[in-house]
């Protein structure tokens, strides 16, 4: 009985990979949506943790054996975060006009493209033979999960004062939301 157990049947060996990125790209996605229910915006630290694996993708798409065609289109989409660090340089947040409106507009871009496109390269680097060895369902499995995960974030954060106090944010060196529940941590 113990033996058959310890044995893998060839369908749990492949799935496992599969569940170690659908839990590491959900812990990834929740944060950011989390911080935007609550607060209403994305923080700066998770935009520029994405800058960093983009820009480092970036570099490996370039440079990977491939066709350049696919490379090139998976390239720009890659620095979808550096061009919103870049237009955060010349446009002044201050100011009510077409800049600014287009500096939110690559900031919603980079976070709704750029996260999950930059997870999924990051992914095909780590384990290039997942296009071909993952079923097409499990693949939409991983990305309706994600985007799952995501969604109730963002919820839990709209509804935050339902469970979470004003000093349990202050406790964890945030500011408290608009809204938030009086009280101290427990």
């Amino acid at each position: 009985m113990a033996e058959a157990s310890a044995v893998q049947t060839p369908s749990r060996g492949r799935d496992v990979p599969a569940g170690v990125i659908m839990v590491g790209m959900s812990a990834i996605a929740w944060w950011p949506a989390f911080t935007l229910g609550v607060w209403g915006e994305i923080f700066f630290d998770d935009i520029l943790a994405l800058w960093a694996a983009s820009t480092a993708a970036f570099v490996f798409v370039l440079v990977e054996r491939r066709p350049v065609g696919g490379r090139l289109v998976r390239a720009f989409l890659l620095l979808l975060p550096s061009l919103w660090l870049l237009l955060n340089f010349y446009v002044d947040d201050e100011t009510a006009d077409l800049g600014v409106f287009v500096l939110d507009l690559v900031a919603i871009a980079a976070v709704i493209v750029g996260i999950p496109f930059t997870l999924w390269v990051l992914v095909r680097v780590v384990w290039p033979d997942f296009a071909t060895a993952t079923r097409r369902r499990t693949k939409w499995l991983i990305v309706l999960v994600v985007l799952g995960v995501a969604v109730m974030s963002f919820l839990i954060g709209l509804n935050q004062e339902h469970f979470l106090t004003c000093g349990e944010f202050e406790s964890s060196g945030y500011y408290p939301p608009p809204g938030c529940a009086p009280g101290s941590p427990e």
